[in-house]
C-alpha cells in the first residue's frame, strides 16, 4: 500500500503527513550519501510511520492551520477515535499502528527509538539505522527543516510542560550533537546541506512509497 493511502486510512492530518514525509526525505538524503552499509528501506519506512499516533497529543485549538482543510470539529472526532482505540499515549498508539501494518522487527525497533528522550540510548546502543531515524526527526520542525540546534530550541519552546524536555535536558542535547558527529563521519555531505530545497524532490518520490 502506498504511504499516502496509509495516511488516508488512518486519518492523518495533512501537516503531520508532510512532517513524516519530510523526516523520511532527510533520512533518505543521508542514506544516499552514506559511505558505510545501511538498511535504507528500514530507515525510510520507520520515518514515514514514526508519528502516526500524534493526533492524540495535539492541542487542537492552538494552531488552526495544522487542521486544514477539514477543520477543528472533524479532528476532535478523530482524536477521540484514536484515544478510544489506542489510549492516551501517542507513542504507544504509533507502535500499535506499526503492528497493524505488520512492519518488520527492525522498522518497529527504529520507530521505538525515535524521540528526543531516546538520545542517550541511541548514542550508546543504537544501530546506524536507529541513529539516522532519530537524528532525521531531530532535524525537522512542524513545517520545515531546521538545524539540530534550531530543532532543539523549537522543541523546548513548544513543549516546555513535557517532562522529557526538562529532565537531563543538557545531557540529551550533548548526546544528539554526538550522534550528528558520528553519522556525518561517514556521509559525503554536511549537516548544512540538508535543506527544504534539497529534499523537495525526495518528498515527491516518497509519496508513492509502498509499505
Amino acid at each position: 500500500m502506498k504511504i499516502t493511502e496509509i495516511y488516508k486510512k488512518y486519518k492523518i492530518t495533512q501537516s503531520l503527513q508532510e512532517h513524516q514525509l519530510r523526516v523520511a526525505a532527510v533520512a533518505k538524503q543521508i542514506c544516499d550519501n552514506l559511505t558505510v552499509p545501511v538498511d535504507a528501506k528500514t530507515v525510510i519506512e520507520a520515518c514515514l510511520l514514526h508519528d502516526m499516533g500524534n493526533i492524540i497529543k495535539f492541542e487542537l485549538g492552538s494552531n488552526p492551520k495544522w487542521l486544514e482543510p477539514e477543520g477543528l470539529e472533524y479532528w476532535k472526532v478523530v482524536q477521540k477515535e484514536f484515544t478510544n482505540k489506542y489510549g492516551e499515549d501517542e507513542h504507544h498508539a504509533t507502535l500499535q499502528i506499526a503492528k497493524e501494518l505488520k512492519v518488520s522487527h527492525d522498522v518497529f525497533s527504529c520507530i521505538d527509538n525515535i524521540g528526543f528522550s531516546k538520545a542517550v540510548r541511541n548514542l550508546e546502543q543504537g544501530t546506524i539505522e536507529q541513529k539516522i531515524c532519530g537524528y532525521s526527526d531531530m532535524r525537522v520542525g512542524p513545517d520545515r527543516v531546521l538545524s539540530l540546534e534550531g530543532r532543539l530550541e523549537d522543541g523546548n519552546a513548544r513543549w516546555p510542560h513535557r517532562p522529557h524536555f526538562v529532565i537531563d535536558f543538557g545531557e540529551r542535547i550533548r548526546a544528539w550533537h554526538a550522534i550528528e558527529s558520528q553519522i556525518f563521519e561517514n556521509v559525503k555531505i554536511q549537516p548544512s546541506n540538508i535543506t527544504d530545497e534539497c529534499i523537495a524532490l525526495i518528498i515527491e518520490e516518497l509519496r508513492a512509497y509502498e509499505i
